[in-house]
């Protein structure tokens, strides 16, 4: 459904609301397989994060120097060789090692494993998407942004928000064993997404347009139309 983003009417928003009142949630450390079968322990972070813009990648490393060994296990080779690498297109991304993500803690790290800027952010009561790259933080929810034309000439800018699935990883999507926003497994989730992933949202849209969005949401789901469930989050209702 769309709606003009009340904070600014040159913009129209587009939205997914079947993915926003679906029940996916992540479930990494919690059965999540990974997205590719011999690296199981990583999630979805084998591959690094890339930066969304220069600002992204300042304020990484900002956090990246703040954090402590008690929540970093990669620390040292993080500080000695460096977060930052630049792949094969020439864009840059965290780096790297040992088959994935510097951030990345491995199993049996007293700290726990996982993402260490998420668990610096969680130990210091700060929402991780403060600390981590904005493309982790923002997954699977995708935006996207396309100058549209109306009939009479005057155009506007659409804001679409929805899943970013397989599909948006390009043609390495292919190459991925198991994705999470299509799988049963991860449509668990005690509330939907419009509600379990608030504050990313809040992030993505501005307050006034997610509280509009809010109430689309509700009545979609007051509504009961059946075939316009997730068909992830059908299949595990289902089971």
């Amino acid at each position: 459904m769309e709606f003009t983003d009340p904070s600014d009417d040159g913009q129209v928003l587009r939205c997914d609301l079947t993915w926003l009142t679906s029940r996916w949630t992540c479930i990494f450390g919690q059965g999540c397989p990974g997205i590719y079968a011999d690296r199981p322990d990583d999630g979805c972070c084998t591959h690094g994060a890339h930066f969304s813009d220069e600002d992204d990648e300042k304020r990484v490393r900002g956090y990246a120097n703040a954090l402590g060994p008690e929540v970093w296990q990669l620390r040292d080779e993080g500080l000695r060789g460096g977060i930052v690498e630049t792949d094969d297109e020439g864009e840059r991304k965290t780096r790297v090692v040992d088959g994935a993500c510097v951030f990345l803690n491995r199993p049996g790290f007293a700290g726990g494993a996982g993402c260490a800027l998420h668990a610096y952010a969680l130990a210091n009561d700060q929402h991780p998407l403060e600390t981590k790259p904005d493309v982790c933080w923002q997954l699977p929810i995708r935006r996207a942004y396309r100058e549209a034309e109306r009939p009479d000439g005057t155009t506007y800018l659409e804001i679409t928000i929805g899943e970013y699935d397989r599909a948006g990883w390009g043609a390495g999507g292919h190459d991925m064993n198991w994705y999470c926003t299509t799988a049963t497994e991860a449509h668990v989730g005690q509330e939907p997404v419009y509600r379990s992933n608030e504050p990313e949202l809040r992030a993505l849209l501005g307050d006034k347009a997610y509280e509009q969005l809010a109430e689309h949401c509700e009545a979609f789901l007051a509504a009961q139309l059946p075939l316009l469930v997730h068909p992830a989050t059908a299949a595990h209702s289902a089971d």
